[in-house]
């Protein structure tokens, strides 16, 4: 009769399989463990960042206590902000042509184009440049849109005046900002000058391949013709510290997610302003530009026949800023190609 109580002998080798599986389990385990706390640490650091960039730090408004003091004349628009701008040239009263100048991308009202002195007095210009919303000594602006761009520029003229009719010219991300200004307020210009502008791949009326290319062609490195014009125009820059002043979100961010965000329209869709050849509309660009590819404008040179598209050969980005190009810009603008 066998034995109630059965001792079970349990080989060496049994023993030490045995000892690994339970210590790959705890090891197992203890991975487990130092994973989930990982993946806590991350996610902790990821709604951080998430929450900091819907809750940017409050700008560090100019006039204010604890901001930028300010240096130069604004203006203030009806919804309570400021905008603050420079004058060159001949003064407004005694002016034969008046130009509303549009900054591009984290830059201020001081990288205005330098047309020469002497061509501002022989032609008798009068030339303003703004610091748009939250850049240089211009209040941030929440609610920005493409809209609203236009509409500041037409109060800033009024509270300024101006008179009912002006040229604007606009530069890179500035540039694009012109059609807003056909688009909302055609009956106030006298012309415009598009450069260099920057481009919204999402607009329906660019072909899917050429808004590809363009955008694996853009870049940072800009061509040797860019590289040359470095030193004069970092020389001139000596306001770089005002652009983002009042925080990076209220300019560089805000500005982007403006720009490349949804438009109200698609400038190819716009029909010709100037029907009666009242004024005129050039796009400029270089072909060797390799921050905002050339391809983009000449397409929308092609889209629409009353554009005067004019490509300059073997230049980059920053052509307007080489010798004797802004004075050919405006003098075109102002007396046509001829």
């Amino acid at each position: 009769m066998a034995s109630a109580g059965v001792s079970r002998k349990i080989s060496a080798a049994s023993a030490r399989a045995h000892t690994r599986k339970k210590q790959k389990s705890s090891s197992l385990g203890v991975a487990r463990g130092l994973v989930s706390r990982l993946s806590l640490v991350v996610l902790v650091g990821v709604l951080a960042w998430a929450y900091r960039a819907a809750r940017p730090p409050p700008p560090k408004i100019c006039g204010m206590v604890d901001g930028p003091p300010v240096t130069s004349a604004r203006i203030n628009l009806k919804d309570g902000r400021h905008l603050s701008y420079i004058e060159i040239g001949v003064p407004k009263d005694k002016a034969r042509h008046k130009i509303i100048f549009i900054h591009g991308f984290d830059s201020s009202k001081h990288d205005v184009f330098p047309v020469s002195e002497d061509m501002l007095n022989d032609m008798g210009i009068y030339l303003l440049s703004f610091d748009r919303p939250g850049y240089g000594e211009s209040d941030p602006n929440l609610k920005i849109s493409i809209k609203s761009i236009a509409e500041d520029i037409e109060e800033l003229v009024d509270k300024v005046e101006l008179g009912p009719k002006f040229h604007v010219i606009g530069f890179s991300l500035g540039g694009a900002y012109v059609w807003s200004c056909l688009k909302y307020i055609p009956h106030r210009l006298a012309g415009a000058a598009i450069i260099a502008p920057a481009s919204n791949y999402w607009w329906s009326n660019f072909p899917a391949n050429l808004s590809k290319e363009a955008f694996l062609a853009d870049n940072l490195f800009k061509t040797k013709s860019d590289k040359q014009l470095l030193p004069s125009i970092l020389a001139r820059r000596q306001n770089q510290a005002e652009v983002r002043q009042q925080g990076e979100f209220y300019s560089l961010h805000l500005d982007l997610t403006t720009f490349f965000g949804s438009w109200e329209f698609d400038p190819m869709d716009l029909k010709n302003p100037f029907p009666g050849n009242e004024a005129s509309v050039h796009l400029w660009h270089g072909d060797h530009d390799r921050v905002v590819d050339a391809s983009l404008s000449r397409h929308i040179g092609q889209k629409l026949p009353w554009i005067r598209y004019h490509e300059v050969p073997g230049k980059g980005h920053m052509f307007p800023y080489a010798e004797g190009m802004s004075n050919a810009i405006v003098k075109t603008l102002l007396l046509g190609d001829d």
